[in-house]
């Protein structure tokens, strides 16, 4: 059961980097030595989580990191990506909390010491509880405790971190935090999702700012997520639902990174749903970048509804993972020639891609086969589209581990390392031995 390229791919050159990647409240549990995050506070609230379950615990990795770093230097890679939890290193006053940063800063020396390149994400979803209070990222304010935060977090590391990201999927925080609030903090409003998408953008562009300034020596930039958009026919009503919910879902968070404008929907909407957008913002907004991270897992197939711009479909007898999303690795092919047509995009990471299966261990070994299938086809997608002159610099799958996968609690396991919650116990799945070998036949 072997993941194999093309041997011309540019994708088994030495240049190319091939990672893990990992998120702050999803593995770290120890929510004693931190302050609570909306996570914490939307956990408690009972029918958020499918199975009731918090990230008190999750995979103790502030407790077992050490032999983590051990498990990512066995998998052969050349980068870790994982997010700083802003409530472990931000007292509530806005000073740092030291032992929180030295908990990055072990893990960062260790990192090094072992030629892993650490790529950080600053803002993984686990937004302060008491900044919420204030109002979260519908007030306009966060984006400038962001700014500090970047600021603080960044001189404290020094030179030890190899990339930077400011955000992961400013999509999910907004739109499924704020706007159908099915991840914390809960709230459902168009205007709500609107906003705090805008605020989040505005503290990208903050964060960059601080990046540029403070940390120009490091690879710096934003993790946008995907899910390209197909018409269910090729009717002209479809191919316009299509469109329209590809700006509302997708390109409503990467347009004005390089366009400095929202797309062309913000004209759909009522005036009281559209966000507040100061003078000069755009220009915050759109730093310049040195890399652009994109997250993939799957596709959406709209059609026309009289009553709204679009409305998705299921796709009832296609393949699917554990957590029902269809595997169509061709959008991923699609969508990241698309992006390299519409914008003048720095170099690609891909940042996140992976797959929930019903993985069972069986005499300690989890045959995940259907994973292999899936990251096979989804390598053999972005191989398609450098050869179509996309430039991809690297790809990091998701995730590491199994770990707390946000509203679905401990039920999905998308880690090509298995976790028995009970004990702790990591076991390298046939997907990570097979993720190895790929890496290791460079």
């Amino acid at each position: 059961m072997k993941i194999t390229l093309p041997p011309e791919s540019p994708m088994l050159s030495k240049d190319f980097t091939f990672g893990v990647a990992t998120a702050s409240f999803q593995i770290e549990g120890a929510a004693d030595t931190r302050l609570p995050c909306i996570w914490d506070t939307f956990c408690a609230q009972a029918g958020n989580i499918r199975d009731g379950s918090d990230g008190k615990q999750a995979c103790e990795h502030v407790k077992l990191w050490q032999e983590d770093v051990e498990l990512i230097e066995s998998l052969s890679v050349d980068a870790y990506r994982f997010s700083i939890s802003w409530p472990r290193v931000i007292k509530q006053d806005g000073s740092l909390n030291q032992d929180g940063v030295d908990f990055y800063i072990h893990l960062l020396d260790r990192l090094n010491a072992k030629g892993i390149k650490p790529y950080v994400t600053l803002y993984h979803w686990d937004l302060p509880q008491h900044i919420e209070d204030e109002g979260g990222w519908l007030n306009r304010k966060t984006a400038f405790l962001f700014q500090d935060y970047v600021e603080k977090i960044v001189i404290a590391l020094g030179d030890r971190v190899y990339s930077y990201a400011t955000f992961n999927e400013p999509f999910c925080s907004a739109f499924l935090g704020y706007e159908i609030g099915i991840h914390a903090p809960g709230k459902t409003k168009v205007a709500f999702g609107r906003q705090a998408a805008h605020h989040i953008l505005l503290a990208h562009g903050l964060g960059m700012q601080v990046l540029q300034q403070l940390s120009p020596n490091t690879e710096n930039g934003i993790v946008l997520n995907f899910t390209p958009c197909y018409p269910h026919t090729q009717t002209p009503k479809d191919i316009t639902a299509a469109r329209k919910a590809d700006e509302y879902m997708n390109q409503w968070y990467i347009k004005p990174l390089f366009d400095k404008c929202y797309p062309e929907i913000i004209n759909d909407l009522a005036q009281a749903d559209r966000p507040i957008v100061e003078p000069g913002d755009f220009d915050i907004i759109a730093q310049k970048i040195d890399f652009l991270g994109i997250n993939f897992y799957t596709r959406a197939v709209y059609e026309a509804n009289p009553d709204t711009l679009y409305a998705q479909i299921d796709m009832l007898n296609a393949p699917k993972t554990d957590i029902g999303w269809e595997i169509y690795p061709q959008a991923f092919t699609d969508l990241l020639v698309s992006l390299h047509n519409s914008y003048n995009l720095p170099p690609i990471f891909i940042t996140e891609n992976g797959a929930a299966m019903a993985d069972k261990i069986i005499d300690g070994k989890v045959m995940d086969t259907d994973r292999i299938d899936y990251y096979q086809s989804h390598l053999n997608a972005v191989n398609n589209a450098i050869t179509q002159g996309v430039n991809v610099k690297g790809y990091f799958a998701w995730s590491l581990m199994d770990n707390f996968e946000w509203a679905e609690g401990y039920l999905k396991r998308f880690g090509i390392v298995y976790v028995d919650y009970q004990t702790q116990q990591r076991t390298i799945k046939a997907s990570g031995l097979a993720y190895r070998d790929l890496i290791g036949s460079r």
